[in-house]
């Protein structure tokens, strides 16, 4: 994409098209060396425009309902005149790389909604079900005017760690019936959680719902809360019908208001964006090694040779770093 046409694409970006949303979303995502210059010269003329949005990260194990949950509370928040992105980001085909999910099926209404913008994304295969570019994806929304943004990862593996660390806020859904459930809960995810909510609490599951949230509880009272300003509360919703999302979303207005009164809100997008950094480092020194024939050869080689315990991991590793100057 050459400059003119990065140029007409940031300003209908900027004013709010969505259409243009999609197209630099995928030009950011394309891993072509010119495309990825281009896609630099985009991010950084719109930066200044980002950074606005409420930035909610969702977790769940699958089947806790998280895109019934999310369909009917950006419903709630566009009729109240937000504008709402949701990023799914699926696990990838491992046979295409593509999503496999279907996320706008999910969300029925909001996939409808001349107000809300759904994006699913691959993984590719990056740690934790994070998708490579959610980042950028994530400024791209900002800069075109939605002012909620909601990450909802699969639930699995190393994800809520990632989803956190994008995110200013983040929920963490629950099944009723803590029981069993909660012995086997990991730890890492409670203290990463700003709240807790046990979802599908209507009908005979209300009680049951009522139940986990007091065993949730107190779990939550034996972790120290990660700021003094915070303590994580657990409520009970109903992605179905709607209850409890008014108390979630005014809990996360009032997480907001009190760490963006102390300074913490900019602290902590600062380490996010740190982060960012070593992961684009990371990302780039993955690509060199997987771009030159020799190198690719290289690592086929060591591979059958660790894999046959003929070479050490240790050898095989020093001969790349070696290969690489590093």
């Amino acid at each position: 994409m050459s400059a003119p046409d990065v140029a007409a694409l940031e300003r209908k970006l900027l004013a709010g098209d969505r259409a243009a949303l999609a197209r630099a979303i995928t030009l950011v995502e394309s891993k072509r060396e010119d495309r990825r210059a281009a896609a630099r010269t985009l991010l950084d003329s719109v930066l200044p425009r980002t950074g606005g949005a409420v930035r909610i990260g969702v977790t769940g194990v699958p089947g806790v309902g998280k895109s019934t949950l999310i369909d009917q509370l950006g419903s709630m928040l566009t009729a109240r005149g937000h504008r709402l992105a949701v990023l799914a980001v699926d696990p990838s085909s491992t046979r295409t790389g593509g999503s496999i999910l279907g996320d706008k099926t999910r969300m029925a209404r909001l996939a409808v909604d001349p107000n809300a913008f759904i994006r699913p994304s691959p993984s590719s295969g990056t740690l934790g079900g994070v998708a490579a570019k959610t980042r950028e994806t994530m400024l791209l929304c900002e800069a075109a005017g939605f002012d909620v943004l909601l990450v909802e990862t699969v639930g699995v593996g190393q994800s809520e760690t990632a989803v956190s660390d994008l995110t200013d806020f983040f929920l963490v859904l629950m099944l009723p019936g803590a029981g069993d459930e909660l012995q086997g809960i990991k730890k890492g995810v409670l203290e990463l959680a700003d709240m807790i909510a046990v979802n599908k609490a209507e009908g005979d599951n209300a009680a049951r719902a009522r139940a986990a949230a007091s065993e949730y509880r107190t779990a939550l009272s034996i972790l120290a809360p990660a700021s003094s300003l915070w303590t994580p509360p657990v409520i009970t919703v109903s992605g179905l019908t709607g209850a409890g999302l008014d108390d979630l979303w005014a809990k996360v207005l009032d997480h907001r208001a009190r760490h963006e009164a102390k300074g913490l809100l900019a602290e902590r997008r600062r380490a996010q964006d740190v982060k960012w950094m070593w992961a684009m480092i990371e990302e780039r020194l993955r690509a060199r090694l997987t771009r030159d024939a020799q190198t690719r050869a290289l690592l086929a080689r060591l591979e059958a040779g660790v894999a046959a315990g003929e070479t050490s991991p240790t050898a095989a590793a020093e001969e790349v770093a070696t290969t690489l100057g590093l």
